[in-house]
């Protein structure tokens, strides 16, 4: 089965984006090579988003919080927008947007809610691809 290119993008790449393309490596690595990157890194995973990814036995503790080339967006099959901005780039790729809340300054119980969200939409992404002929 191909293996499709997925970049999830948020604004700092410290919380959605991350929560993303951790669910994507655990569940669906038969389909997907994840990626995360925020439109303004902030340079650090959010503490709060270390431990909600947890608690579903998914450590972030190696990844790092990054940007990206615009340039680079072509060897994407996929962009998956969480910032819930317009994407500022233009690219062949497709985006598809994804309105989910930016929960860096919201409650622990908050947190875990959006996670559940992001785990949620990640699911139904990878059994999209697995239902894809090829």
């Amino acid at each position: 089965m191909r293996r499709h290119r997925v970049l999830f993008v948020c604004i700092g790449n410290s919380c959605r984006s991350q929560m993303a393309e951790g669910f994507a490596r655990a569940y669906g690595a038969d389909v997907l090579e994840p990626e995360s990157a925020g439109l303004h890194p902030c340079g650090v995973i959010f503490q709060p988003t270390l431990e909600v990814m947890l608690e579903k036995n998914i450590s972030l503790e190696a990844a790092e919080s990054k940007g990206f080339e615009p340039d680079d967006l072509a060897q994407f099959d996929l962009i998956v927008n969480l910032s819930g901005w317009e994407f500022p780039y233009p690219t062949a790729t497709p985006v598809c947007s994804w309105l989910v809340e930016d929960p860096i300054s919201l409650s622990l119980e908050r947190h875990r809610e959006i996670r559940d969200q992001i785990e949620a939409r990640v699911q139904e992404l990878i059994a999209e691809l697995r239902a894809r002929p090829g």
